[in-house]
């Protein structure tokens, strides 16, 4: 109960979207030259670049913050080689982007370094101090060739080998990156608490639950469960990253936030045959197009992206299996309990559909500043 409590506090101060930036480096033969891609509303929480508080930012409002946006977006990498460090020098104009969720600030820069780089030293630590969620999606080496890495908080540096980096090695920090992905990001943790808590009981026909008598049973159930997930999520991850089809995000992140919600209430009163298992599998595919934007944005060749795309998606099935292997011995062991059936059961299902509502709200208001 402790546990179930801590991780909904943690969620509900954690309900929002982990905002991404995109860096390239590529090597030039002496020197690195780098586009860093930052969003503009994270970079308005920082530097207050909506200078009229009209929730809108203008053109003219970035460009009167051009060398504010430099000086913060550059001080926030370190590179190196040898143990020697390189120089950050910005070049061109400052200039905007479209991705998937936004507008974004383009940084374009030049790394030079005392020496030719063989393994460069990359040390990242941009917005971390405002938002411990954000992520850096870093490549490193020539278009389409780069090994794509992901930063956050807790592994904010990384040594790279420039050229001839092996594949395979990207698709190993692809499963971890999945695996990651379970972990720590909010709407999945909800999705897999909502579908674990009733894994062990079952729904007498006056709507009643009943103990499940066979703990092969409950597992077999909850890992077709997750497995359904998985397959729905790599559908859409595929099709989304391939560019065969591409929602607008906020209908995506509205969607996840209704479906969480219908789960949760599910497993307060059933609302008919087979709903749970229609919003387990809209999940997984809504989930899909969660990550897709990422992907899409590393401009990998088709070989590098198929093997990303089975390494992630197989990252995401091991780390949701670690959950199952967690949770269902203990909750198996507790299911006759009326501790168990009201408190953690119901208690924590009404905790998911409230936090589920809340973050529904938010989508319909549509909370934020938009870019003209």
């Amino acid at each position: 109960m402790a546990a179930l409590s801590l991780l909904l506090v943690s969620l509900s101060a954690q309900a929002q979207k982990p905002s991404d930036s995109y860096l390239h480096l590529i090597d030039k033969g002496g020197a690195i030259a780098g586009r860093w891609d930052v969003a503009l509303q994270d970079l308005d929480e920082v530097l207050g670049l909506d200078a009229g508080g009209d929730g809108a930012i203008t053109w003219g409002e970035v460009l009167a913050r051009q060398a504010d946006i430099r000086r913060y977006v550059l001080g926030r990498l370190a590179l190196g080689a040898d143990g020697q460090p390189c120089e950050l020098v910005a070049r061109d104009s400052l200039r905007i982007a479209q991705h998937s969720d936004g507008a974004y600030a383009v940084v374009a820069f030049d790394a030079r370094c005392a020496a030719p780089v063989t393994r460069l030293d990359v040390d990242y630590s941009l917005l971390f101090d405002s938002d411990p969620q954000h992520r850096g999606i870093v490549r490193v080496g020539a278009a389409e060739e780069g090994a794509p890495l992901i930063f956050s908080a807790s592994q904010h540096f990384a040594r790279v080998r420039l050229r001839g980096a092996s594949p395979w090695r990207m698709t190993g920090h692809m499963v971890v990156e999945g695996a990651v992905h379970v972990m720590t990001r909010v709407d999945h943790l909800l999705f897999l608490v909502a579908l674990l808590l009733p894994a062990v009981l079952r729904r007498a026909p006056d709507g009643r639950w009943e103990e499940v008598s066979d703990y092969r049973l409950a597992l077999w159930d909850l890992v077709m469960g997750v497995s359904a997930f998985t397959m729905a999520h790599a559908l859409t991850l595929a099709a989304a990253t391939l560019g065969w089809v591409s929602p607008p995000p906020g209908f995506t992140a509205f969607a996840i936030a209704l479906s969480l919600l219908v789960l949760a209430l599910d497993n307060l009163r059933p609302l008919g045959w087979g709903v749970r298992w229609v919003a387990v599998f809209v999940l997984g595919l809504l989930h899909g197009f969660g990550f897709a934007s990422v992907l899409a944005g590393w401009g990998l060749s088709a070989g590098s992206l198929t093997l990303a795309l089975l390494g992630f998606n197989l990252g995401v099935e091991l780390g949701q299996l670690v959950w199952v292997a967690a949770f269902l011995p203990l909750a198996f062991a507790l299911r006759g309990s009326a501790l168990y059936r009201r408190a953690v059961l119901g208690g924590g299902s009404a905790a998911i559909a409230l936090l589920a509502g809340f973050w529904l709200a938010q989508r319909v208001l549509g909370l934020g500043v938009s870019v003209t």
